[in-house]
């Protein structure tokens, strides 16, 4: 990590915004009784699509490109003769979101529009570029809402394209939108590259704390071989500190296991059950805040509640998943209650109940193919919690990696 942010503007390599945060736009927006945030796309609209004008554009995008009144970016765009998109791309779960996790929607055109739609997923290195350069745009756009974790696949989505942009001569344009669970701070542990996958391509923090516009910063200068000519679209009236429910935005799940942005509050720590045989809740109403499997009884919610977590307090409970692991039987397990977010940490929160589902359950068992190392970033948390260690242990394994993380991370940070 050692190419700084003004190593990549010398090389052109990318703009650090262009439309400022704050000032008489946050001013407006609250005066006009709208949302407090304004997303990139709003800000980019308001401004006539000028950074586009005289380009031709595609957009990689999903259900979560809404404007702030709910319509989608794409069909707001195709119907404004101020700009010229031509080519929708993709990612998992498909741009209309009509794909379960591991899905796509493929090569289509969109009904709504006729527009192209490229499928992105799975896609990376030169056949992305290849699909960019079949599409004919000279420009391509990111708007998809994220989620604050490094294993969601999205954010590398957007490395991926940046990638494929760079080898394909392409312009990148990102529009920013809020990390939904605060910019606060990074937390868990930081990737080893020899667990690199579509859940993790470079080494950030579990919860990285950053948003996408970002993280594209982060990406271009830090690991990218080849940086793409990047601008941002940042956001005006978002603060590091706010949560989703402060922006005055409407959520829009990001993937069809995201329903809340509750989900994701807690997604960045109990996504890790999906590395061993306990359900992570999928085929419930309340995915990764419902854990359990049969044979669970009410001492994983009594052993939870004993380690003290900061913020959040684990509830017995009992369902049956509608698919996924366990469907259609019932199952024991604990529900998460987050009573204070400001407190909660929800890493060290997932580590807690992987230790302790572990020592108050004998039929724990991670998955076959080790697959909580991928999530996790490496070999250390489950060969530590399968040496007996215990939660303060193996989160104190981290900070130094996640020290070196922060100190990165701060040079790419657009919003106080």
């Amino acid at each position: 990590m050692s190419l700084s942010r003004r190593g990549l503007l010398a090389a052109g390599g990318g703009t650090a915004g262009v439309l400022a945060a704050g000032g008489p736009a946050r001013a407006a927006a609250r005066a006009g009784g709208g949302p407090r945030v304004r997303t990139g796309f709003d800000r980019l609209a308001a401004d006539g699509y000028r950074l586009l004008r005289g380009r031709k554009v595609g957009i990689v995008t999903n259900p979560t490109g809404v404007t702030a009144d709910v319509r989608h970016v794409v069909d707001v765009m195709h119907a404004d003769a101020a700009v010229d998109l031509t080519a929708v791309f993709g990612p998992e779960h498909g741009f209309r979101g009509t794909a379960q996790a591991g899905g796509s929607e493929g090569r289509h055109d969109d009904p709504a529009t006729g527009l192209p739609v490229y499928d992105t997923y799975l896609k990376s290195g030169q056949p992305l570029a290849d699909v960019f350069t079949a599409s004919g745009v000279d420009t391509v756009v990111f708007d998809v809402q994220d989620a604050g974790a490094r294993f969601y696949t999205y954010i590398w989505t957007l490395y991926d394209c940046m990638a494929a942009a760079a080898l394909a001569g392409k312009r990148f344009v990102v529009l920013d939108r809020p990390n939904p669970v605060s910019g606060r701070a990074a937390l868990g542990p930081v990737l080893d590259r020899a667990f690199a996958t579509f859940v993790g391509r470079e080494p950030i923090a579990q919860a990285h704390g950053m948003t996408v516009a970002e993280l594209a910063l982060l990406f271009n200068a830090e690991f990218l071989a080849e940086p793409v000519p990047l601008e941002v679209v940042r956001m005006s009236g978002w603060r590091r500190g706010d949560f989703f429910d402060a922006t005055g935005l409407p959520w829009v799940p990001p993937s069809p296991n995201m329903p809340t942005a509750d989900t994701a509050l807690v997604y960045s720590g109990t996504c890790l059950f999906e590395g061993t045989n306990l359900s992570e809740g999928r085929g419930t109403a309340r995915p990764f805040e419902l854990l359990g499997a049969e044979g669970v009884d009410r001492s994983w919610a009594r052993a939870a509640n004993a380690e003290r977590l900061p913020g959040v307090r684990f509830r017995e409970a009992y369902f049956t998943p509608t698919f996924s692991k366990f469907q259609g039987r019932t199952v024991g397990g604990v529900q998460l209650h987050v009573h204070d977010r400001r407190s909660f940490d929800p890493v060290r929160t997932g580590i807690a109940l992987l230790v302790t589902a572990k020592r108050s359950w004998r039929g724990f068992a991670w998955r076959p193919d080790n697959w909580i190392d991928k999530l996790t970033g490496s070999t250390r948390v489950r060969t530590m919690i399968d040496a007996g260690a215990g939660t303060a242990e193996v989160v104190a394994a981290w900070h130094a990696d996640l020290a070196a993380f922060r100190a990165v991370r701060r040079e790419h940070l657009l919003y106080r």
